[in-house]
């Protein structure tokens, strides 16, 4: 997401690109006509297979924060939250796949951008996936890494990567946050909206508009660290925590989950590492920085060089005072790093000429990169990957302004 569109339509752009795979939210102008679209309505979809040696288990969690009041909608009350976790487990073992998001969940997305009557709902909301209920979790104490989707975006685009790190070895916690996506489902039949599009779409002028993601961002670290407090805090949330070792844990997100990411970094010490996907950092780093805890900035060729019109990223370089890295990836969209290119190339339907990446090189290079920066910072294994540019990798670009 970057700073430039109204929310609204970044909210519609986000939905039309996880089917059509059009451009960045920057140009979202320039979508293709869904009218015109065509799919296979019996497309059985299924995510990429997770590539470490564990299998993957996962639950779902509702959490309350009692603390908060709701910012979007005050009315509601406390905080909600509903958190995927998955989890390093045991190979062999009984459950159920898990569902990949729900009917309604999928409908809304559907809706909102006029797309029900090219894919049906249960197409994408029984997409496979190769994450198990009830999976006996596999012995030992894991790092913890919290994710955190994109504005308007469900966590469940996400899914692709927990599954992944989950199988390489670490307890991924996926937070959707409350009125904050087009649609997320909640216990008692719930399903809620975006209150918050609806606000900064409100905002009288770009600045207002700034400010107000600003507090999406740091709204969202709150919700984080209330996560971690829930999972690895007295009487934990969570019946496998004792899996989570609380003294390795990141942050991670996509678009302005990546912000939340490095907001969360600069309110919580317990956070070591964070990782910003294509995301503009509403909430500024300081010159103070994160106090020397690794970052990565993992981004678009397009909008996130150095010197791009998104200078949150130039300056947030700047301020950062750890291990960091930036990098680039040639022929990439807005949403390579979501789930979102896999599900649109099995359904056939248009790419964007743009955005050339194939999606299993999007699935790959994503997976591939966040992973290496995470064993680098929470397992301490050097990667090499990380040193510089390799040839298996020539579509990813190292910047060092």
């Amino acid at each position: 997401m970057t700073i430039r569109p109204r929310v609204s339509t970044v909210a519609a752009a986000a939905l039309t690109t996880m089917l059509l795979l059009a451009p960045p939210v920057a140009t979202a102008h320039a979508l293709s006509d869904p009218a015109k679209a065509s799919a296979p309505t019996s497309a059985a979809l299924e995510l990429p297979r997770p590539t470490g040696p564990y299998a993957v288990g996962t639950e779902v969690l509702h959490l309350v924060d009692h603390s908060r009041t709701d910012p979007w909608v005050p009315a509601a009350g406390a905080r909600e939250l509903m958190v995927s976790l998955h989890h390093p487990a045991r190979p062999g073992g009984a459950g159920a796949p898990a569902s990949y998001m729900s009917t309604e969940e999928a409908r809304l997305m559907l809706v909102q951008r006029g797309l029900e009557d090219v894919v049906p709902a249960t197409t994408v909301s029984s997409t496979a996936t190769h994450a198990r209920l009830d999976a006996r979790p596999a012995p030992g104490r894991f790092p913890l890494v919290l994710l955190s989707p994109g504005f308007g975006t469900p966590r469940s685009t996400l899914t692709s990567l927990a599954e992944d790190l989950a199988s390489r070895g670490h307890v991924v916690a996926s937070v959707d946050h409350a009125y904050e996506s087009t649609g997320t489902s909640f216990p008692g039949g719930r399903t809620l909206t975006c209150s918050a599009c609806d606000a900064v779409e409100a905002a009288p002028d770009d600045a207002a508009e700034r400010e107000m993601l600003r507090t999406v961002s740091v709204g969202r670290a709150a919700d984080l660290s209330f996560v971690l407090d829930r999972l690895t805090g007295p009487r934990p949330a969570w019946k496998n925590s004792r899996m989570i070792d609380p003294h390795r844990v990141a942050a991670a997100g996509h678009s302005i989950g990546g912000s939340a990411a490095a907001s969360t970094m600069l309110a919580d010490s317990r956070v070591d590492a964070g990782i910003n996907m294509d995301g503009t950092f509403f909430e500024q780093v300081p010159v103070t920085g994160l106090g020397g805890r690794p970052f990565m900035m993992l981004g678009t060729a397009a909008d996130h060089h150095p010197g791009s019109e998104d200078v949150s990223w130039d300056e947030g370089w700047r301020h950062l005072d750890g291990w960091k890295r930036w990098l680039t990836v040639k022929g990439s969209g807005h949403f390579t790093f979501t789930d979102l290119p896999a599900l649109a190339e099995q359904l056939g339907l248009p790419a964007d000429p743009t955005v050339p990446l194939s999606a299993d090189r999007s699935t790959d290079v994503t997976r591939t990169y966040v992973a290496a920066f995470l064993d680098q910072h929470l397992k301490g294994r050097h990667q090499h990957l990380l040193d510089g540019p390799t040839p298996g990798n020539p579509e990813v670009v190292f910047h060092r302004p």
